[in-house]
């Protein structure tokens, strides 16, 4: 296992073909599906993460794979060192994060099985720590928020989707709660009137970190369930471990089409 350390920010690394980094979330914790594959620990201010560097075929440059609930899913979504996490991927040279995660769905239209890459997020969660800038040297900083998710990522992603089996929607507002419990059908209802398509526990702060570096972001959310209230059944994590079983297939192979146009040069406006 190499070490890497990173206790400096990164200026960005100049070259044609862009580095791609993989946050699995609930589910998705196989980095199989890379050859050549070693693991390194990350060194980085907030905490030392392990990440998984390989090659898929076809693409110029390494993937990195990091699994966000840690190994053997022991880490609950409001205990994730999201900074580390956003921090080693930036470290190592990563410009363009792809994530999945499993939601529930407020969209009577969004039905269980579906992935919807998200556009728009509304955050309550409560206790975690959101950012990288908090004054001191680097004096106050306020991050662009217009468009958090890449919308070059989404298209690419929405593209290939298909393809491979998934139903897919570009477009759709994350609600991000701060877990781990499951939510009541009455926030349930103030999330739907409050316009939010999905809700979930991990986009946030894992999509403004990443913006906060300049980095591409997007989130595959495949809807296991309906959310609280608008589901018949009361809610088990183990549907949702059942449901993300059956599509993990889907996933990783979308992520390994979307690739090498993932890679390619990008020109949209995450730069910070």
């Amino acid at each position: 296992m190499r070490r890497e350390s990173g206790v400096s920010h990164c200026q960005g690394f100049p070259h044609e073909s862009m580095k791609v980094g993989i946050i699995g979330g609930t589910g998705v914790y196989d980095s199989r599906w890379l050859a050549t594959a070693e693991r390194l620990e990350v060194q980085t201010p907030y905490g030392a993460v392990s990440v998984t560097r390989g090659r898929v075929e076809s693409c110029e440059e390494a993937v990195y794979f990091l699994n966000r609930h840690g190994q053997g899913h022991h880490l609950p979504p409001h205990l994730v060192n999201y900074r580390a996490n956003i921090w080693a991927l930036h470290h190592v040279g990563v410009e363009r994060i792809v994530a999945t995660a499993a939601v529930g769905s407020l969209n009577a239209a969004l039905s269980p099985g579906m992935s919807v890459l998200c556009d728009q997020f509304l955050d309550f969660t409560k206790f975690r720590p959101g950012t990288f800038f908090e004054g001191g040297t680097n004096g106050v900083v306020h991050t662009d928020m217009t468009e958090p998710y890449c919308s070059d990522l989404r298209a690419v992603l929405f593209e290939h989707a298909e393809a491979v089996g998934l139903r897919a929607v570009n477009g759709g507002c994350y609600v991000t709660t701060e877990g781990p419990r499951f939510e009541t059908p009455a926030e349930i209802r103030a999330f739907r009137m409050l316009g939010g398509d999905v809700v979930g526990m991990t986009s946030v702060p894992e999509v403004v970190l990443a913006r906060e570096l300049g980095l591409c972001y997007a989130t595959v959310a495949l809807v296991t369930n309906y959310a609280a209230g608008m589901s018949p059944d009361y809610l088990t994590h183990q549907e949702v471990l059942d449901l993300m079983g059956q599509y993990q297939g889907s996933l990783n192979q979308l992520i390994r089409t979307s690739l090498p146009s993932m890679q390619q040069h990008r020109d949209c406006h995450c730069v910070r």
